[in-house]
């Protein structure tokens, strides 16, 4: 039998001290409060009651950090899956407020459906809905959980609802460590809820794509 709901998880607060737009680079892992994010979506997780079966992750260090507390709290062994890794981007190790500044950058800014400064979205959309049926259907029963990335997750959000994919990425409804359910129905994915359970106040978040 395939799974009853999919969880898309994100990471928490990432250490950026210099505060630049992290991507794929390597290095960053979580803060000591991106830890505690971590485990207050697990946490939260725990408290629905569901049977959490499976267990998916990113392969950068924030993500498989964000997923130690599930590997404790449901005794389960995480699955590398690079399809729900951060998009690139033609920005990744600036500050954005500084690079947008650069008339040189502006090229990059030509094409914002795209988007014309890192990965396509339908690029995006169509290796999320991938991994997700994957661990759909590989699940015994159960719940999935996927940690993963702002940018894949609201992308995926979005596709589901049938909005458009091109947005102002200040206006994402992707908080540090949230989390957004799914359930596959008929074959198409139907959102089913979203969850803020980490405290999040004064975090530091702008680093992602």
């Amino acid at each position: 039998m395939p799974a009853d709901r999919l969880h898309l998880v994100r990471h928490g607060e990432v250490d950026n001290p210099r505060r630049v737009l992290y991507g794929r680079l390597p290095g960053y892992g979580l803060s000591a409060d991106g830890r505690r994010m971590a485990q207050q979506a697990a946490d939260y997780l725990g408290r629905l009651e569901r049977p959490i079966t499976a267990l998916v992750v990113s392969q950068l260090q924030r993500t498989r950090e964000s997923a130690e507390p599930f590997v404790a709290k449901f005794a389960l062994e995480p699955v590398i899956d690079e399809r729900v890794i951060e998009p690139t981007n033609r920005f990744e190790g600036r500050r954005m407020n500084r690079a947008l500044m650069n008339p040189l950058n502006w090229r990059l800014l030509t094409q914002p459906a795209i988007p014309s400064w890192g990965e396509p979205y339908v690029q995006i959309i169509a290796r999320m809905d991938a991994a997700m049926r994957d661990a759909w259907n590989s699940a015994p029963t159960g719940d999935v959980v996927i940690v993963s990335h702002q940018l894949p997750i609201w992308i995926t959000h979005l596709a589901v609802a049938g909005e458009a994919s091109r947005h102002d990425p200040r206006n994402r409804r992707c908080a540090l460590s949230s989390v957004t359910s799914f359930e596959l129905r008929d074959d198409r994915w139907a959102e089913v809820s979203y969850a803020e359970p980490a405290s999040t106040a004064g975090a530091v978040d702008v680093g992602a794509v």
